[in-house]
C-alpha cells in the first residue's frame, strides 16, 4: 500500500517534530492546498464561489478559532457569534476613521480587538467552568447585539446599526471578483491554520491541554490556569474576530448586528464538535458538513420530491432540512462522537498497517 512510512527514517529531534511525520501527509496536503488555489479557480462558478466557497473558507477559520478554545483548553463559550461581530466592526471602523487604512492591518486590528473583548469575558473561567461558564459567555453576545444597537458611534452613526464597506484593495489589487475573494480569503486561512497548528504543537498548545484534561493536576505541576486560559480566550477570540471580519467585508459587504446573532454562536459550536474536538483538521471537516449540507438537502429534496410525482414547498424544504439536520448530528453525536476527525484518524491508521488487521 503507498500508505506507508517504512523507510522514513529521523536523525534529528528537527525531523521527528515535523507537522506532518509521514512523507504522504506532507504531500498530500501540499496536494490539496495547490488544488484549491489553482485547480478550484479554473471550474467554479459564481454561485458555487459566493454560495458554498467563500462561506466555507470563512467558517472554516471562525471553526479553527473555536476549537482552540472549546477543543484544546476545554473552556465552553457560547459568545463566538459575539466576538465575530467586535472583529467586524472593529475592522469597520479602523477602515472608515483612518484614511488609507490598508485592509490587512485593519483585519488585525478588528482582530485585537475581538482580542481584548474575549479576554473580557473570559475573565469568569478563571471562578467557574462547565454550563456556568457556557452562561458567562452567552452574556458576551447579548451584550454586543445591544452595544452595536444602541452606541452609534459603532456604526459610524447608522441609526439601524446596519454598516457596508466597498473598494476592498490589497497590496493595490481590487478584491472585488468571487475569485478574487476566495484567493484572499483561502490564504488567510492557511497563514492562521498553520501557525495555529505550530501553536498547539508548542508548550502553550501543551498547557492549554493539560487544562482541559485536568486543571487541578496541571497547576499542581505549575502550569498558571490563569494564563493558560485566558491566553485561550486571546487567541481564540483573535482568530474568531479576523473570521468575522472577513465573513463582514468579503462576503456580506453590508451586515448589520443581527448577522452575528446567537445562531451563529451554536452554527460554530456545532462545527467543533461534529468535526472533532481538539483537531484542527477536524475544523475543517465540520465547517464543511454544516455549511454544504444544507445546500445539498435544498437541492436533493425538490428532485426526490419530483421522482414521487409531488411537490415540495419552500416553506416544507426549509422545515424538511431542519429535521434532517438536526437528526443527522445526533445520530452522527451517537455514533462517533469525537467526531468526523477521529473517522479520519482510524482510516489513516487501518491504510498504514493494511492488509494485516488491526
Amino acid at each position: 500500500m503507498f500508505y506507508r512510512e517504512n523507510g522514513q527514517f529521523k536523525t534529528s529531534y528537527r525531523a521527528d517534530q515535523q507537522i506532518f511525520t509521514i512523507r504522504q501527509d506532507k504531500v498530500a496536503i501540499l496536494l490539496l492546498i495547490a488544488a484549491a488555489f489553482l485547480v478550484v479557480p479554473m471550474f467554479a462558478s459564481d454561485y458555487f464561489y459566493r454560495a458554498i466557497l467563500i462561506p466555507l473558507v470563512i467558517m472554516s477559520l471562525a471553526a479553527l478559532g473555536v476549537n482552540i478554545l472549546v477543543g484544546y483548553c476545554g473552556q465552553i463559550s457560547l459568545g463566538s457569534g459575539a466576538f465575530m461581530a467586535v472583529g467586524a466592526y472593529g475592522a469597520y471602523n479602523f477602515i472608515v476613521r483612518i484614511p488609507g487604512m490598508p485592509l490587512i492591518p485593519a483585519l488585525i486590528l478588528g482582530g485585537l480587538c475581538a482580542t481584548f473583548f474575549g479576554i473580557l469575558f473570559g475573565l469568569p473561567s478563571l471562578r467557574v467552568k462547565g454550563l456556568y461558564l457556557a452562561v458567562a459567555t452567552l452574556a458576551a453576545q447579548f451584550f454586543s447585539d445591544w452595544m452595536f444597537l444602541r452606541i452609534k458611534w459603532f456604526t459610524n452613526d447608522s441609526p439601524s446599526g446596519s454598516v457596508s464597506v466597498s473598494n476592498l484593495q490589497v497590496f493595490g489589487m481590487p478584491i472585488e471578483s468571487a475569485t478574487s475573494k476566495y484567493i484572499f480569503c483561502l490564504a488567510v486561512l492557511v497563514v492562521i491554520a498553520l501557525l495555529a497548528k505550530n501553536l498547539v504543537r508548542g508548550a502553550i498548545g501543551r498547557e492549554w491541554m493539560a487544562i482541559r484534561d485536568m486543571d487541578v493536576a496541571a497547576s499542581v505541576i505549575g502550569i498558571r490556569p490563569m494564563y493558560a486560559k485566558l491566553s485561550a480566550f486571546a487567541v481564540s477570540s483573535f482568530i474568531i474576530g479576523v473570521a468575522g471580519a472577513l465573513w463582514a467585508f468579503v462576503h456580506l459587504g453590508a451586515w448589520e448586528p443581527a448577522a452575528f446573532s446567537v445562531d451563529v454562536s451554536f452554527k460554530l459550536l456545532f462545527m467543533v464538535i461534529i468535526g472533532g474536538l481538539g483537531s484542527i483538521m477536524g475544523s475543517f471537516f465540520g465547517a464543511a458538513f454544516i455549511v454544504v449540507l444544507p445546500i445539498f438537502l435544498s437541492l436533493l429534496l425538490p428532485a426526490v420530491a419530483g421522482l414521487f410525482g409531488f411537490e415540495i414547498s419552500t416553506a416544507g424544504v426549509s422545515h424538511a432540512e431542519f429535521i434532517i439536520f438536526g437528526g443527522l448530528i445526533v445520530w452522527f453525536l451517537i455514533v462517533e462522537p469525537h467526531g468526523l476527525a477521529k473517522l479520519w484518524s482510524i482510516g489513516k491508521q487501518k491504510m498504514r498497517v493494511w492488509p494485516f488487521p488491526h
